[in-house]
């Protein structure tokens, strides 16, 4: 190696990814669909007098429907956080996620913004959507890097990140203030080199002979991510 031939990392396509756009992405339990204000009603009716579910969400908790509403039309009026609405098989709308962070060049996209009523928590939909939005951030929309980051005292997000096959990178100190307080943030990542194999586990897991008839799981999630997932 000449004295001038210094490491650099390997080639990649430099394509850049497309941005996240209003589609529908239907599951067996539910659909993840662009946030609209059709859903606004729904959404206040799962989520009013759950005050804690807001804890590490930027903003709220809200007063009442009119401040939860102002604040809805923000998210639906922007690109970036990019909404969607997840919804059960009855049209119901019970949680909130978004692709994030979008950097198109970079080929990078973060899930966040996740808001989940108590109606959706701990259900078969609440995966199904990980796994939907994931495979629409690689497969659809060309990301090489998906990102999920979170509070570092938030244990159950980072308990979920790493159930859903991302990475654990490490932690930025006060890299954030948030409602008056110092954050620092806990960083995960899947790449597209790891998304089949992940890929594979959710589809083996939303297999309808692993839920019994009150769509209780028999195996976890956890049970067909590769070895190394969730490090």
């Amino acid at each position: 190696m000449g004295a001038l031939e210094l490491p650099v990392g390997p080639p990649v396509d430099a394509t850049p990814a497309q941005r996240p756009g209003p589609v529908t992405l239907q599951g067996r339990f539910g659909r993840v669909e662009r946030l609209s204000s059709r859903h606004a009603g729904a959404l206040w009716s799962a989520l009013r007098g759950h005050d804690h579910i807001w804890t590490y969400i930027p903003d709220g908790p809200f007063a009442n429907e009119d401040a939860f509403l102002e604040w809805l039309d923000g998210r639906i009026s922007r690109d970036d956080p990019y909404c969607y609405a997840i919804v059960d098989p009855n049209g119901r709308a019970l949680g909130i996620a978004a692709l994030m962070e979008i950097r198109p060049a970079m080929r990078v996209v973060e899930v966040g913004l996740i808001v989940l009523s108590p109606a959706l928590q701990r259900t078969p939909l609440a995966t199904e959507a990980q796994h939907l939005l994931a495979r629409y951030a690689f497969e659809e929309l060309g990301n090489r890097r998906y990102e999920w980051k979170c509070y570092s005292l938030n244990a159950p997000s980072r308990r979920a990140a790493l159930r859903f096959g991302f990475t654990f990178e490490g932690i930025l100190r006060q890299h954030m203030i948030v409602k008056g307080r110092s954050r620092d943030t806990a960083y995960f990542s899947m790449l597209d080199s790891e998304w089949p194999a992940r890929k594979r586990a959710f589809e083996r897991w939303l297999l309808p002979e692993n839920f019994d008839g009150n769509g209780g799981q028999h195996q976890s999630l956890a049970a067909f991510m590769p070895a190394e997932a969730g490090q």
